[in-house]
């Protein structure tokens, strides 16, 4: 399944509460190896919504500093991660950079994966329960899909909220959305492989 949408039209439906999407679909089914080459290729990214991790949203009394007051990996979802990053290792990506959004269970996927550095990014938190935060977070976003190299493989691991904003594809716990950036500021998902 394909999508495109274009980053400027992207950036004024944020200040509407809304994501400028426009979809190309094609029914068949991605090449797994034509997707783990393209990562591989620059101008091409991954967004990974975090492991299993049981429940629905969070308490109210969260702090992200406190991964006792979160929604966290079951050792199911542990297990998951490491594949994920196994996945990678077997399809010839041994380093990336990976960017994760400060909830608990992100931070755990992307450190259980294995596969480079850790950072934290901001935009790819959650604002499921925090809505007054999506237009800035995803404005930070394009910002930084507009300027980032891509040259070295890039892991985006965030939220199912997140990925469903950004494309309008509701991915599975641990689903890989392979994301092509293209040079007129369009994004265009190129496939996904799912993990469970």
């Amino acid at each position: 399944m394909f999508r495109t949408f274009t980053l400027n039209r992207f950036m004024q439906m944020c200040a509407l509460l809304l994501v400028g999407v426009t979809f190309s679909f094609n029914g068949a089914k991605s090449d797994e190896g034509a997707l783990w080459e393209s990562l591989k290729s620059g101008d091409h990214f991954v967004l990974i919504r975090h492991a299993l991790a049981p429940g629905f949203g969070d308490p109210e009394t969260i702090d992200l500093n406190d991964c006792s007051t979160q929604r966290n990996l079951s050792e199911e979802g542990r297990e998951q991660a490491r594949n994920i990053g196994k996945l990678f290792r077997t399809n010839g990506i041994t380093k990336a950079s990976i960017m994760t959004s400060q909830w608990c269970r992100c931070r755990e996927t992307a450190n259980l994966m294995d596969v480079g550095n850790v950072k934290d990014m901001t935009a790819l938190n959650s604002f499921f329960q925090r809505s007054q935060n999506r237009t800035p977070q995803l404005r930070e976003f394009v910002q930084w899909v507009r300027t980032t190299d891509l040259s070295t493989p890039t892991v985006l691991v965030t939220h199912q909220v997140f990925i469903s904003a950004v494309t309008n594809y509701v991915p599975s716990s641990g689903e890989i959305v392979f994301v092509r950036r293209t040079d007129s500021n369009e994004l265009r998902v190129i496939g996904t492989i799912d993990t469970l």
